[in-house]
């Protein structure tokens, strides 16, 4: 230990048995590459090599009875030579005993307390401590002079121990394999005030560790620390994690040689018939009784925060409530996580509707097909209301966005018309790449949702010619025909919120005029649709014309006295008719057209409770 706490780490570890030592068979053993002496027993010859991946050397000193007491020492070869620099003395001890000298750590990350080391072993070495008839020899951890003794057999199950076995109601299950069925054991320890805070599930081999997975990858709720007696004395509760070991002669069986991993797959194993993951699998659902009051309390919390998130932010998936697996989501799931679940699982709804309504279309059965067609017309319904409700949720929230988008921004000016534009229509598209989802022209006129073609400032003949903000030909789906000179075409105009300055005498942006300008441009066939479509208009096609602003007192004046312009009943809007060219044309403040929006779909949001 230095002086300055901060600084010091564990250099050197020594290890100290009372075994019978080095015999020859046993030096023989370690100087032979992958030797199967001790193969009965897990042993595959390959543990000590690991040894100088995190140690300068590696030194022993070993007293065993030969002819006689004997003492051999040498050092682990880092080259050609397994043992280098041996030699024989006389031994120092009366009885038989090795001591390995790993010098030197490498790392850095040993923990420096005894304590923290002593956690760590024990964690690792419990299948020793707890391998059902085999008793562990004690193990004790010091300072080199013996200060801060610790027996690692105590952490286990004893007054005071800090892990304790956790009984199961079931502790066995069986899988099928290649060579028949196989059996596993699980057993289940809780560790007290742990410092890793995940729960963890091992596989074991020969009563060592071998594979290590988070019991929160199958099953969620363990991803969070659990509570002794949560519901009693706050002073005497304390937080633990669970670890659980899985036995089995299938594990024994199949670990490589570096013991690092299994010759099985970790999924779908094909040729020995069970994988990793399929183990790891049966094995949590049993972990889990050993808390499964917690785990279910932590489930019902789940499912109530999913609960509230469907009533307050997403209606449209209320109907999937009574059958979507809330416990898949994590204790901390953002909206976004539960969103994506809701959505998944109204997807495989969907895709289930789909596979039942092709069986019954193609069965000739026809008490089949009614039967069953009573059933799908229900859920099919089901899934339309769903969509519905998720569509008017949606109109709430961007008719909330374009309103803030009306607002003074933090400068004191009101946003660019753009800002605005794209809030109800993205600016340099058209309808052959957006669609009508995608759109919210429905704020201006319900008419608009569904349109043959629209362009939204970009020229219709794709050069840098003059250019409306939106131009929409008319369409609705249910009864209008396709691009027909019968169908009227719509033409908007925006101005930025609080700007006036168009009204001046000597401004080049007339909004009227630009619209009388397009209009007329359209009927002379100046003008073609970017994928070169003809625009067809005749002599008694309808044209409509909006110009969106603010109605500040010198508008109203420029419309009354210059464009002859009669105001709307309601003073939030002027109106006038171009009838030589059938240019119906209104003047509508950014006011009206949010009013008008809401109104229309207030309806709409008092039944969902959103409004």
């Amino acid at each position: 230990m230095d002086l300055d706490e901060g600084d010091s780490r564990i250099v050197d570890v020594l290890i100290e048995d009372n075994g019978i030592g080095f015999t020859d068979e046993n030096r023989a053993s370690f100087d032979t590459l992958y030797s199967d002496r001790k193969i009965q027993k897990g042993g595959k010859g390959f543990g000590r090599f690991t040894c100088l991946r995190y140690f300068d050397d590696v030194r022993i000193d070993s007293t065993y009875i030969g002819a006689g007491l004997n003492r051999r020492l040498f050092e682990m070869g880092k080259k050609n030579d397994l043992i280098v620099n041996e030699r024989f003395s006389d031994p120092v001890q009366p009885a038989t005993g090795t001591t390995v000298t790993l010098a030197s750590e490498r790392t850095g990350k040993l923990p420096r307390k005894l304590a923290s080391l002593a956690r760590g072993l024990v964690e690792l070495l419990l299948p020793y401590f707890s391998t059902n008839g085999y008793v562990c020899p004690k193990i004790e951890l010091s300072e080199m002079d013996g200060a801060g003794l610790i027996v690692l057999n105590d952490y286990i199950d004893s007054p005071g121990a800090i892990v304790h076995e956790v009984p199961l109601p079931v502790s066995a299950f069986s899988l099928q394999g290649a060579a028949g069925e196989q059996t596993f054991l699980v057993r289940v320890f809780k560790f007290l005030s742990p410092q890793n805070k995940v729960s963890k599930l091992s596989l074991v081999a020969h009563k060592r560790e071998v594979t290590e997975a988070s019991l929160a990858s199958y099953i969620p709720e363990f991803a969070d620390e659990f509570v002794e007696d949560p519901g009693g004395d706050q002073s005497r509760r304390r937080n633990y994690i669970l670890k659980a070991y899985v036995f089995g002669p299938y594990l024994d069986d199949n670990v490589l040689l570096e013991r690092g991993s299994f010759s099985f797959q970790k999924d779908n194993d094909l040729i020995l018939g069970i994988s990793q993951s399929q183990i790891e699998v049966q094995a949590a659902e049993l972990t889990k009784a050993a808390v499964l009051e917690q785990v279910v309390t932590r489930q019902e919390r789940k499912r109530e925060r999913l609960q509230h998130y469907v009533e307050k932010q997403a209606p449209w998936y209320k109907p999937l409530m009574k059958s979507v697996d809330a416990s898949i989501l994590s204790s901390a799931a953002t909206e976004t996580e539960m969103d994506a679940l809701l959505h998944r699982e109204q997807f495989k709804r969907e895709v289930r509707i789909r596979e039942d309504v092709a069986a019954v279309l193609s069965s000739d059965d026809p008490n089949q097909i009614r039967q069953r067609a009573r059933d799908l017309v229900d859920k099919v319904s089901e899934t339309s209301k769903n969509e519905l409700v998720h569509y008017v949720a949606l109109r709430r929230q961007v008719l909330e966005l374009f309103k803030r988008s009306l607002e003074l921004a933090p400068g004191g000016s009101h946003l660019s018309e753009g800002a605005v534009h794209d809030v109800i229509f993205p600016t340099k598209t058209d309808s052959e790449e957006i669609g009508y989802e995608s759109h919210n022209l429905w704020i201006l006129d319900e008419r608009l949702t569904f349109t043959t073609y629209l362009a939204s400032d970009i020229p219709l003949n794709g050069g840098n010619t003059e250019r409306p903000d939106i131009i929409a030909f008319d369409h609705p789906v249910a009864f209008r025909a396709e691009n027909a000179a019968s169908n009227p075409v719509t033409i908007f105009e925006f101005k930025r919120p609080g700007r006036d300055d168009f009204a001046n005498p000597s401004s080049k942006e007339d909004p009227v005029d630009q619209v009388v300008r397009y209009v007329n441009a359209i009927r002379a066939g100046r003008y073609r649709t970017p994928k070169g479509r003809d625009i067809n208009v005749g002599e008694t096609t309808p044209f409509y014309g909006y110009v969106i602003c603010d109605l500040t007192a010198k508008v109203k004046r420029w419309l009354h006295d210059e464009k002859d312009f009669k105001p709307l009943p309601d003073g939030l809007g002027y109106f006038s008719w171009r009838g030589n060219i059938n240019l119906y044309i209104e003047v509508l403040s950014w006011e009206k057209i949010l009013a008008d929006a809401e109104i229309r779909n207030r309806a709409f949001f008092h039944k969902l409770g959103i409004q």
